[in-house]
């Protein structure tokens, strides 16, 4: 005779096991609880209720007067939007009636899937990308192509001992020396000991793959939703990443001897021929940031042609006087409603589509004067460049979060 307890924990755990897969690829917390709860209403499980952090899971259910809780580990995060896609897709496609056994014969197919960018081609996209940046923020042809060089190679070293499953700070520190590194030693060997302004820039292009987009947006949109728990852990896990990697760029700041750089001005109008090639730089940047993402290749195409219309705006409101923050704000805002129209052609979720949407509007120049002015011992000048820096990330982060209300009903009406 069948134990009743059983015809709880087995479906249980497979539909536990889909949690954790959805959380470790990157999904937002919100976006897991709804899923889980479709999947479980197509099981037969009643009641389901859930606690979510970043490294764990509990779930609990009902049926027959039966109760069941079980709890699972999530494992190490990272990024993954194809299999988040996959997972969302399953979700949405199940029916009444779905079995355990189905469901894990799914979750081992999606497990099974390979990579769909070789490790050489997602190095190369974000050397483009990072020449890209550089090339946005002010850096001239030797900083753009040392940019490309340190980029492709600290993501290909990163890579590589990813998959060796090493600590990711100490694998972020490491790798924010070894690309930064690198660029010195190019900019050394072609223009001498002297850094100018335009070669320091390409100095934090070089680490902008370090930079854990993915990870920052999910916490915040998680916060907004009231998933308190799992977003301070993502936002928790975010910062350390960052202070891993600014551990490793200034510690190769220091040694370079690098000197502060001003905070980008605003134009006084806009050329023709300036706004091509920042198109260009844009689309590069938002597609290389899709490829690392492991996004499949049309919606790198898609998510290229958002970063370049939310980026120009952003841009060219700032060439016109716009404060940068107001203007990131309007550029973010910009992806996040035109992504809404975008998913539903592409069956992607939207956060595949506008996180490496809006990565090439990271505040690099902010967070480097940070760096260096600490260096420095100018606490007052770091803490500056600190706020201007948070408020360019909020702007981003909140562009995001209004599209989704305007886009979006149960955003903004709470139940």
């Amino acid at each position: 005779m069948t134990d009743p307890r059983a015809q709880l924990t087995e479906p249980l755990d497979v539909l536990l096991r889909f949690g954790a897969l959805m959380l470790r690829a990157g999904d937002t917390a919100f976006r897991v609880r709804a899923a889980m709860g479709r999947l479980a209403d197509h099981m037969g499980l009643e009641s389901l209720s859930l606690q979510v952090t970043l490294d764990a899971m509990s779930a609990t259910v009902r049926r027959d007067g039966q109760t069941a809780t079980l709890t699972c580990d999530v494992g190490a995060p990272g990024i993954n939007a194809d299999r988040i896609g996959a997972l969302e897709r399953l979700s949405a496609a199940s029916k009444p009636g779905l079995t355990a056994e189905g469901l894990s014969r799914d979750l081992d197919a999606i497990e099974a899937a390979p990579s769909l960018h070789a490790l050489p081609t997602v190095a190369i996209a974000i050397g483009l990308a990072s020449a890209a940046f550089s090339y946005l923020n002010g850096g001239d042809l030797l900083a753009t192509g040392a940019a490309v060089i340190a980029g492709a190679t600290g993501q290909a070293a990163r890579a590589l001992l990813f998959r060796r499953k090493l600590n990711q700070y100490a694998v972020t520190a490491f790798c924010a020396v070894v690309a930064s590194g690198l660029y010195c030693a190019i900019v050394f060997g072609l223009a001498g000991q002297g850094f100018s302004a335009s070669l320091a820039v390409g100095f934090i292009s070089s680490a902008l793959f370090l930079v854990p987009g993915f990870p920052l947006v999910a916490s915040l949109l998680d916060l907004v939703q009231h998933q308190t728990v799992a977003g301070i852990a993502r936002l928790t896990y975010a910062i350390m990443i960052l202070l891993s990697a600014a551990f490793g760029l200034s510690a190769v700041a220091a040694m370079a001897g690098l000197t502060d750089v001003s905070a980008p001005a605003a134009g006084l109008g806009m050329d023709p021929m300036t706004m091509l090639w920042r198109a260009v730089a844009s689309f590069a940047g938002g597609c290389g940031f899709a490829l690392l993402y492991n996004s499949p290749v049309r919606t790198v195409l898609v998510v290229g042609l958002l970063s370049l219309a939310g980026n120009e705006l952003r841009l060219a409101l700032h060439d016109l006087g716009m404060a940068l923050p107001t203007a990131t704000f309007m550029g973010a805002l910009t992806v996040g409603l035109l992504a809404s129209l975008a998913r539903g052609w592409l069956h992607e979720p939207r956060i595949s589509l506008t996180v490496p949407g809006i990565i090439i509007m990271t505040p690099g120049i902010f967070a480097f004067r940070t760096i260096v002015l600490l260096n420095e011992g100018d606490v007052l000048g770091a803490v500056e460049a600190l706020a201007g820096c948070c408020f360019i990330v909020g702007g981003m982060a909140l562009g995001l979060a209004t599209a989704r209300f305007a886009s979006e009903r149960r955003w903004i009406v709470e139940r």
